[in-house]
């Protein structure tokens, strides 16, 4: 079995594959305080609940965008699953070519995103990732990672807004009733829910027409597929989200380590 670990500024997602069934997939809170042992605890704590034991597990994948916590987990996953974890990083095998000024910038949860995306759904795309950073990614249908955009998540948003301003409180994230609102909390849900949803249509309406002007394409070749916690609502209130793809990193994850069988060593990410 496969244990695949996504490390994000949030939450972690892990899940446990046979082959390429996803056999069972839980999220915690990323907690840079925690050691190795509490996350091998953890973790093994939902193992037994899902009836998997430790000694199941054959080799370990991680993508992380928080690198304070990478040795800790890598420390985890020899003490408590015997085994070198593959970490996606720059020169690992991925079949995806990054255009990009720095390839060593690129979030590894967006190569992720796009090696899995390209895999399942081929054509040239966008993908939105709509997490602690909302992030649009634009892959040709060639492999290419032409670039994209990064933006604060709409949790991010509302945590900003509580933090830096003295009367505004600290709101739920839900659909509001109305783009006018009566009271303040209502207010923030309008501005935080709807806005997020404009911006998301306007900046894939703009990368659309580049990527046809660079690949010679009409708009109706680009597919979007949405991924992360708040997809759905923001899916709900637009008409530029094609598919939303809940597994998309961890079947990334699988897909990475099935081109990289074998590797028991950090390697410095590659096309």
């Amino acid at each position: 079995m496969l244990l695949a670990i996504d490390v994000g500024n949030t939450n972690i997602v892990l899940g446990v594959f046979e082959g390429d069934r996803l056999v069972e997939s839980w999220r915690l809170a990323t907690d840079n305080n925690r050691s190795a042992d509490e996350y091998g605890t953890i973790i093994n704590s939902m193992f037994n609940y899902a009836k998997i034991s430790a000694g199941d597990i054959d080799d370990v994948i991680i993508s992380s965008v928080v690198p304070s916590l990478l040795f800790t987990l890598e420390h985890m996953c020899l003490k408590y699953y015997d085994r070198n974890p593959v970490v996606v990083e720059q020169g690992i095998k991925t079949g995806i070519k990054v255009r990009y000024d720095d390839p060593r910038q690129l979030g590894a949860d967006r190569i992720v995103n796009a090696v899995a995306a390209h895999t399942r759904y081929g054509g040239n795309l966008i993908i939105v990732d709509f997490g602690t950073a909302t992030t649009f990614s634009c892959v040709s249908s060639e492999g290419i990672f032409l670039g994209g955009a990064i933006a604060p998540g709409m949790k991010t948003q509302a945590a900003a807004l509580f933090e830096h301003t003295a009367k505004l409180p600290n709101v739920d994230l839900e659909i509001p009733g109305s783009f006018i609102a009566r009271n303040t909390s209502e207010g923030m849900r309008s501005g935080l829910v709807f806005g997020h949803m404009g911006f998301t249509e306007h900046m894939i309406n703009g990368m659309k027409k580049e990527m046809c002007d660079e690949l010679g394409c009409g708009p109706e070749d680009i597919k979007v597929v949405a991924t992360g916690g708040m997809a759905t609502m923001v899916e709900s209130g637009v008409s530029c989200i094609d598919v939303i793809d809940r597994r998309l990193t961890l079947d990334g994850l699988q897909m990475i380590h099935e081109k990289n069988r074998g590797l028991n060593k950090k390697r410095v990410l590659q096309g």
